[in-house]
């Protein structure tokens, strides 16, 4: 079971950027970043795990917020240094600032970002604080 991730390409700091992408509608959720050991535990778990570089140590996406992912596949693009999680996001929540995707601004076509999707649950709600990984500068920066 260990050769597959042989495979993986992993940079400099010996992380790989990963997607996780909402295994029923197609939905890109978010970007985030996992090291060997966060790769390995997300297979063996069957959950979305990442390494956290805020706070340098692995990230168990739900684990403050409850809204945790259930990973259905594990997809490698064709350099291997790139992977998808697809996954079953629960709480219908998977971005730290309660939108349902991190991608929730557009670029309109007089170059300002909108946004696209309410939030569903404030941050404070959710954590009592900022958010999973985020600093204070990153969530006022979002608002």
């Amino acid at each position: 079971m260990s050769g597959w991730i042989e495979e993986v390409r992993f940079d400099a700091r010996g992380l790989v950027p990963v997607i996780a992408q909402d295994s029923a509608t197609g939905t890109i959720l978010m970007l985030a970043w996992a090291n060997r050991e966060a790769l390995e535990e997300a297979v063996r778990t069957r959950r979305g795990v990442y390494f956290s570089r805020s706070r340098g140590k692995l990230w168990r996406k739900g684990e403050e917020s409850g809204n945790i992912q259930e990973l259905d596949q594990v997809m490698l693009d064709c350099d291997g240094d790139a992977v998808v999680y697809r996954v079953r996001q629960k709480g219908g929540i998977a971005c730290h600032t309660g939108h349902a995707s991190c991608f929730y601004r557009t670029l309109s076509p007089d170059c300002r970002w909108r946004e696209n999707s309410p939030v569903l649950r404030s941050p404070g709600e959710m954590y009592g604080h900022h958010g999973e990984g985020a600093s204070k500068n990153e969530t006022e920066g979002r608002k």
